[in-house]
C-alpha cells in the first residue's frame, strides 16, 4: 500500500508540473508581442509565415554544413595537409600545434578565395538582397564562381572519374558538369596535388636522416638515436632558408598560375 501510494503522489506531482508549465505558456503566448526579423529590406514575421520560418531553417542547415564545405570546396585542404606533412618532416612532433596549421591555413584559404568570393556576392547574393533576383537565379549566379574555380584546379580524369561513377552523362561544355561530380573530383586533385608538394618537401629531409644516421653506424654509435643528431640540423637548415616563407609563397602561387 505505500508503494501504492507513493507512485500516486508522484504521479500527481508529475500532473501539476505539466498544468503549470502549459498555464506559464499560454500567459507567455498572450503577453508577448509578434516579432519580426527585417533582412535584406523585407519583413519576416514569426508568426503566419511558413516561408520566413522555412527560410530560417534553411539558413541554420547551412550555417551547420559550413566546416563540410571549407573542407571540400576550398583550398583548405591542400594548405593543411602540406603544413602537417612539412611538420611531419622535420620531425617535431607538436610544433606547431595543430590550433597553429588550422588557422594559418584558414586565413590563407579566405585570402586565395577573397576574388572569387567577392564575385558570388556581386553576381548572386547581393542582386537578391536589393530585389533583383528571384532566389534560384540568386542561388545558381551565386555559385557559379565556385564552381569555375573547383572545375579550374580539378584534373579531367578524376572529372571523368567521377561522372562514370554518377553515371552522369559528359558535357558538351566544361560548365555543365554538375556539382556533385565538381566537388568530390576537386577533392581528390587537391588530396594528389598536397603529397606530391608533401613528398617534394620530405624528400631533402629524408637524405638528411640517411646520412646522419650512416655517420653515426660509421663512428659505431649505434646507442645514440638519430634524431637527436638530425633534428637541430634539420631545424637550422629549414630556418636558413626561411622555409615556412617559401612553402606559404609555393602554395599560394599554385593557385593563382593559370588564372
Amino acid at each position: 500500500m505505500r508503494k501504492c501510494d507513493k507512485n500516486i503522489c508522484i504521479i500527481s506531482a508529475i500532473l501539476a508540473v505539466l498544468m503549470l508549465g502549459m498555464e506559464t505558456a499560454y500567459a507567455a503566448e498572450s503577453v508577448l508581442p509578434d516579432l519580426s526579423i527585417n533582412i535584406g529590406g523585407s519583413e519576416l514575421a514569426s508568426k503566419g509565415s511558413v516561408s520566413s520560418s522555412l527560410r530560417i531553417i534553411l539558413l541554420i542547415t547551412a550555417l551547420s554544413f559550413a566546416p563540410a564545405m571549407i573542407l571540400t570546396m576550398t583550398c583548405f585542404t591542400r594548405i593543411v595537409v602540406v603544413l602537417g606533412m612539412t611538420r611531419t618532416a622535420l620531425g617535431t612532433q607538436s610544433a606547431p600545434p595543430n590550433m597553429v596549421i588550422t588557422g594559418l591555413a584558414l586565413f590563407l584559404t579566405i585570402a586565395i578565395l577573397n576574388p572569387v568570393f567577392m564575385r558570388m556576392y556581386n553576381e548572386g547574393a547581393k542582386p537578391y538582397f536589393d530585389g533583383q533576383m528571384g532566389e534560384e537565379e540568386a542561388l545558381t549566379k551565386t555559385f557559379i564562381p565556385l564552381k569555375e574555380f573547383l572545375i579550374r584546379h580539378s584534373r579531367d580524369k578524376d572529372i571523368g572519374l567521377f561522372l562514370q561513377i554518377t553515371n552522369s552523362e559528359i558535357p558538351e561544355d566544361i560548365q555543365d558538369v554538375p556539382m556533385v561530380v565538381a566537388i568530390p573530383a576537386f577533392v581528390l586533385s587537391e588530396l594528389n596535388t598536397a603529397f606530391q608538394i608533401g613528398f617534394l618537401i620530405a624528400l631533402p629531409f629524408l637524405v638528411l636522416d640517411l646520412v646522419v644516421s650512416s655517420v653515426l653506424t660509421a663512428m659505431s654509435m649505434i646507442t645514440l638515436p638519430p634524431v637527436v643528431i638530425s633534428l637541430p640540423l634539420k631545424l637550422m637548415l629549414f630556418v636558413i632558408v626561411d622555409g615556412w616563407h617559401l612553402i606559404i609563397g609555393s602554395l599560394v602561387e599554385t593557385y593563382h598560375v593559370g588564372q
